[in-house]
């Protein structure tokens, strides 16, 4: 066991690590399609990102790789074996209400606020310190330490599988992307869609639903909700009335208006992962129930009323509800709702299954569902779970560390939550949220304690340590 003070290391380090997380959290690494070019796949702020860190580590003479701009390797050491470190250098879309600019990283009561502060650049941070660390101590280990960089995992994990296509399989490794102590179990995870076409005549109606739209992204709980709906004017005051004293009912929030002979109603969420939406308040489903006690156009009618059946956290509705011991129950958000008169109606759906659960199954009567409607089924992603049995030495070795390093006990966890973990043969999360901390990840003024950044850099490099040496 070695005797080194880790967190006295961290310390010595306090002031760059706190510079240097800042820079990496005021590039605004958002997947942009409009900046895409070669060697930016995702565009121009994730490439801005991942350069960032590779300069960095080749500054402090890493080895270091850029592949295609799709991923990036800092690594240290010499072995046939490897340990992989996972990150990611994505994120999701900054959203709003902001206390500060979102890619600011102001520093407020000792927290760095910034998209990407929890999930996943600060922790990415706190490992690449970490590795310096054990580089700049001359620590004797026999195998390489790999740090991965992705750049497309709030999205379709592109990253993963370019970098598998060109690189090798680390032996074992960890992603920084979770809870503390250690996530042995990670549900599976599919994002899967409802689509219909809204063309056709409609019959005359009093009022009709011109357009609907919530949600940016599968795996995000929706925050604002927009709906247009046109028509007898003169019914827009009963229905504005109406949604006013909705919202007052459920203490939700919201907006109505009327502008050029359209009522345009808002509804204000909260937006939360898309792995636990019972977090969130998902202003789509919110607005959805409240359009659904009108009548409007046959499609906008079948549209609302499909959310109204199937659009529920456990998957009841749809009959895909499962649960297991070493995983829990099924987990299910509406994070892609969108309607367009005399065009289109979508519903996108972020289902987590239990490890030990069947997804042909659950796949199978998904598909059932859209023939029973008309609805043209399509699977977009679907990663299996990652299980790592709780005697492995990879766990017994992180539950060591956590132990000495916080004087508490190492209990495995399960999560909905899809991490880099799972592409690996064997891998686990470990950290960086600690128990009994706000998850913010994915929310409005996202930060990290920078008691929290420390504490987590000297966790990684003893692991980095305890797992790479001779």
């Amino acid at each position: 066991m070695t005797t080194i003070n880790w967190m006295h290391e961290v310390e010595k380090r306090k002031e760059n690590l706190i510079k240097e997380t800042q820079q990496l959290l005021q590039i605004a690494s958002v997947l942009d399609d409009s900046t895409i070019a070669e060697g930016s796949p995702f565009g121009e702020g994730i490439a801005e990102a991942l350069q960032y860190l590779l300069q960095k580590g080749e500054e402090n003479q890493f080895f270091v790789k850029n592949l295609d701009g799709y991923a990036g390797v800092i690594e240290y050491g010499s072995g046939e074996e490897s340990v992989g470190i996972l990150c990611h250098l994505d994120v999701v879309p900054a959203g709003n209400g902001w206390t500060s600019p979102p890619f600011s990283a102001e520093i407020r009561d000792e927290r760095i606020y910034a998209r990407g502060a929890i999930d996943n650049k600060g922790p990415t941070m706190a490992a690449f310190f970490a590795l310096l660390i054990v580089k700049e101590l001359g620590l004797t280990i026999d195998k390489r330490v790999r740090m991965i960089l992705g750049t497309d995992e709030e999205s379709n994990w592109r990253c993963v599988e370019h970098y598998f296509k060109h690189e090798e399989m680390p032996t074992v490794g960890f992603a920084p992307d979770a809870d503390f102590p250690i996530i042995h179990a990670e549900k599976g995870i599919t994002d899967v869609s409802f689509n219909w076409e809204s063309n056709e005549e409609e019959p005359a109606t009093d009022v009709a639903l011109s357009s609907f739209s919530a949600g940016e992204r599968f795996n995000m709980v929706p925050d604002q909700a927009h709906a247009i709906i046109r028509g007898d004017s003169s019914i827009f005051h009963n229905m504005e009335t109406d949604f006013k004293q909705f919202l007052a009912n459920n203490q939700h929030n919201g907006e109505a208006k009327v502008e050029q002979d359209e009522l345009h109603l808002t509804y204000y969420g909260i937006s939360a992962h898309g792995s636990t939406p019972e977090n969130g308040l998902n202003a789509g489903t919110s607005l959805a129930q409240f359009l659904a006690k009108w009548t409007f156009q046959k499609s906008a009618n079948a549209f609302l009323s499909f959310i109204q059946t199937y659009c529920d956290f456990d998957g009841t509705g749809l009959k895909i509800a499962v649960s297991d011991q070493a995983s829990g129950p099924l987990t299910m958000n509406a994070g892609l709702l969108k309607f367009q008169e005399k065009k289109e109606a979508k519903v996108g759906l972020n289902i987590r299954y239990p490890v030990t659960a069947s997804a042909e199954e659950c796949l199978n009567q998904l598909k059932r569902v859209a023939n029973s409607q008309h609805a043209t089924f399509t699977i977009h992603d679907h990663m299996g779970p990652n299980y790592v049995e709780e005697n492995h030495p990879l766990i017994k070795t992180l539950q060591q560390v956590y132990q000495r390093q916080t004087g508490e006990e190492a209990n495995l966890l399960a999560i909905g939550g899809g991490t880099y973990a799972r592409s690996l043969k064997t891998g686990v999360a470990f950290g960086p949220m600690f128990p009994g901390r706000e998850d913010v990840a994915h929310k409005k003024d996202e930060y990290i304690a920078i008691d929290d950044l420390m504490k987590m850099t000297a966790i990684y490099a003893e692991a980095i340590y305890e797992l790479a040496k001779a």
